[in-house]
């Protein structure tokens, strides 16, 4: 029997507890054959993009989220989250093979659970950034620097208030994704002065490569007027 790139993954909804199917890329199938500036990754094989299917979608109640949402609910979430949410819901289901166009409304819902959520700002993030770069694969550049923007907002909100601690993004990377996000957007100084201080910060920075990346683009950046 031929294996196929995706499989079923068996879910239990965070929110509503109840069972459902979530496609999902097998490792094995996955090849990067570079990264972009600001992380995103470039698939050998376009056909078998696992961005399409970080989010899961309950097709109970509509709750959608990625594997860095806490199972934990802060009191009265969950009853806006079946305000807002599930009271609205239609019971779509996107437990198969997803377009670029699908994938993109799947982090959009799960920008709207992590929203009602209260989700670490982190999350919302890396989300948003998600999007933008789905836009970017479908060539819609106003999309892409509408989400783009909303991503370094919510990097640069993540930094100011530290909610990034503890967590698998060190401080190197998060100052090098307002930086990179900010000249995106045309936002020079701001992307000069994030990457001034990634630099700055490489003595206790745990992730040299990150210096290394900010120090080129700092050079870069400087040279165009």
């Amino acid at each position: 029997m031929e294996i196929t790139p995706f499989y079923d993954k068996n879910m239990d909804c965070i929110n509503c507890k109840k069972k459902f199917t979530s496609t999902k890329v097998r490792s094995r199938f996955v090849r990067v054959s570079s990264h972009e500036s600001d992380f995103k990754p470039v698939y050998s094989n376009q056909h078998v993009n696992p961005l399409y299917y970080n989010v899961a979608v309950c097709p109970h109640c509509g709750f959608s989220y990625t594997d860095d949402f806490t199972p934990y609910f802060a009191p009265g979430t969950k009853e806006v989250i079946a305000k807002q949410i599930t009271a609205k819901w239609n019971g779509r289901s996107f437990g198969s093979e997803r377009d670029v166009n699908e994938a993109i409304e799947t982090y959009k819902l799960a920008y709207l659970s992590a929203s009602f959520k209260k989700e670490k700002v982190l999350s919302i993030a890396g989300i948003t950034l998600r999007i933008a770069w789905l836009y970017r694969e479908k060539g819609d550049k106003k999309e892409e620097q509408r989400f783009l923007k909303i991503a370094r907002d919510s990097y640069t909100q993540s930094y100011s208030e530290g909610d990034y601690v503890g967590t698998q993004m060190s401080e190197s990377r998060v100052l090098y994704l307002i930086a990179e996000l900010s000249w995106k957007i045309g936002d020079r100084e701001e992307a000069i002065r994030s990457l001034s201080r990634v630099i700055e910060g490489q003595r206790t920075s745990t992730e040299p490569h990150i210096i290394n990346i900010a120090r080129d683009r700092w050079q870069e950046i400087k040279k165009i007027k």
